[in-house]
């Protein structure tokens, strides 16, 4: 049996499925609409929304199989999430792969598999909507692009519960969305002994800018700032306007260091260009995760926000 290889993306794809909030969540009608769909015009015994977590894959909604979850090392959508197409086993049997994998040769007897990514709202490939019989069978062009169309309903589905997590104005995470990801990677990391550094931003001179520019100013000011983030700390930080003009970075892995990224943000404002790009200043708080100190995020934030007032009395004076 081949077990699923680890997509190069793994910590930022189970970072954009963790920050849906939708795993182990009940049944919803919206999902099963679509597994029922699909089910019944390709005429399978099965069919999933499947998400692929860790160690596992977990079903959001299922037709015809009992099982909430299997392991991820026995899936055929962890193959299936590796690459943007169609995943396609028309005959197990016959495939070296999976032969001998537990789902093919006991419950529930997989003969036939196709599966096509779903993604998350920033188009990370997080699970599959897949077909499965217990018979072997031909699939065909023109079916592969059939459940591509149906997949992408899912995609749909997934993008409207995103938008709880998500700040409309600056389109990065929210206070929720930060919480969301922070209760998954806070035990995730204390568990495997990687470092979480959290930093807390606050615009300076920000009414000020307000007032002497206009909200409308003051809005692009938040999407630039937003935007300096972005680019200046890595792609699998998570990056959240929590409120007004403040903003948390949460950076984790092996001896991770902020003082790179924030030297890049100085760099990159000098260069902005725009009539109150140089208002746009800011202060900031930076904590180390300590489990024995920090019982979840909001104590994290506490701590932070804290060292930012501090940095922001330093530099008035």
């Amino acid at each position: 049996m081949q077990e699923p290889p680890i997509p190069l993306d793994e910590t930022v794809r189970l970072l954009s499925l963790h920050s849906l909030r939708i795993m182990d969540s009940a049944p919803e009608e919206r999902f099963d609409r679509v597994t029922r769909m699909a089910a019944r015009l390709f005429d399978v015994g099965i069919c999933l929304v499947s998400l692929v977590d860790s160690d596992r894959q977990w079903f959001k909604s299922k037709q015809g199989l009992d099982a909430c979850q299997t392991p991820r090392e026995v899936s055929f959508c962890g193959h299936a999430i590796l690459e943007e197409r169609a995943f396609v086993i028309e005959d197990a049997h016959a495939d070296e792969r999976f032969a001998d994998n537990p789902l093919v040769t006991g419950n529930p007897t997989v003969r036939f598999y196709a599966g096509y990514p779903v993604h998350s709202p920033d188009g990370r490939r997080i699970g599959t909507l897949c077909l499965i019989d217990n018979k072997p069978r031909k699939f065909s062009a023109h079916e592969e692009q059939t459940l591509k169309d149906f997949a992408a309903l899912v995609d749909d589905e997934l993008a409207s519960s995103a938008k709880i997590n998500v700040d409309e104005l600056t389109k990065i995470a929210n206070r929720h969305g930060l919480q969301q990801v922070a209760s998954h990677l806070l035990p995730l990391c204390e568990r495997n002994n990687l470092d979480v550094e959290l930093l807390f931003f606050d615009l300076d001179g920000f009414k000020a800018l307000n007032d002497n520019f206009g909200h409308e100013a003051g809005d692009e000011a938040l999407k630039t700032f937003a935007k300096l983030l972005l680019k200046g700390f890595r792609n699998s930080d998570v990056v959240a306007r929590i409120g007004g003009d403040e903003f948390v970075v949460m950076m984790a892995g092996q001896r991770v260091s902020a003082n790179r990224a924030l030297s890049s943000m100085r760099a990159q404002a000098e260069r902005l260009d725009s009539d109150f790009s140089k208002h746009i200043d800011w202060s900031v708080g930076r904590v180390r995760f300590d489990p024995a100190v920090h019982k979840d995020i909001d104590d994290l934030l506490r701590a932070a926000d804290e060292q930012m007032y501090a940095d922001k009395t330093r530099r008035k004076k």
